[in-house]
């Protein structure tokens, strides 16, 4: 009878077997499901996400643009089985697009690439010659020159006045124009010559292939 009685009671205290939700550990917290998941700052509202009552619709592939109500915006884009996409949040109403989301990520992403991979580093090779360089050594120089620019680095011509040569800066700026003239078809000036203490600088930029 004892031993009965202290078996029911065993029974009593363990109580019914609940497994754990998935995803709980012991001394940790339990994920809140109300809690929404983090998303790229960079992702849109899509669709449902968008809680706007109401949107101005744009782009070519809808009949009309202009203002629908939210469940009528959803619905042309599901008939049209694309995604509606918040591309401006902040107007009121918030601009919506209808387009394959998927798509436009993919080709976001692909842009992006491509813009970094152009912004290389900016390579400057520098030209130093005096106010009085003579005729070959300035061919000489312009030659130069005109390969750093076809291999897309800028070019930085520099004329030094030594001693009393500073006299001659009007001619030293002549010829820095000069220089940025014969070079026209390879590079442009990206300013004028400037005069630093006994130095005299103009940076040209090489022209973009087409």
């Amino acid at each position: 009878m004892l031993k009965n009685l202290k078996f029911k009671e065993d029974l009593t205290i363990a109580g019914p077997y609940r497994p754990k939700p998935s995803g709980f550990k012991p001394g940790g917290r339990r994920p809140d499901p109300r809690q929404p998941q983090k998303r790229d700052e960079n992702e849109l509202n899509i669709n449902e996400q968008i809680t706007a009552t109401q949107v101005r619709l744009v782009g070519e592939n809808i009949p009309e643009q202009g203002v629908y109500p939210i469940a009528k915006a959803l619905q042309m884009a599901e008939e049209l089985e694309l995604d509606l996409v918040e591309i401006s949040g902040k107007a009121d109403p918030p601009v919506c697009r209808i387009l394959d989301y998927q798509k436009y990520l993919y080709q976001r992403k692909k842009k992006a690439k491509e813009m970094k991979a152009n912004a290389a580093k900016v390579v400057i090779k520098e030209i130093r010659f005096g106010p009085n360089t003579d005729e070959h050594d300035f061919q000489f120089k312009l030659k130069h020159a005109q390969e750093f620019l076809q291999e897309g680095s800028k070019v930085k011509a520099t004329i030094f006045f030594r001693g009393r040569s500073i006299m001659f800066k009007d001619q030293g700026e002549k010829q820095l124009l000069r220089f940025a003239v014969e070079l026209e078809e390879f590079g442009r000036a990206e300013n004028m010559p400037v005069l630093e203490g006994k130095r005299m600088t103009m940076m040209i930029a090489p022209v973009k292939k087409k």
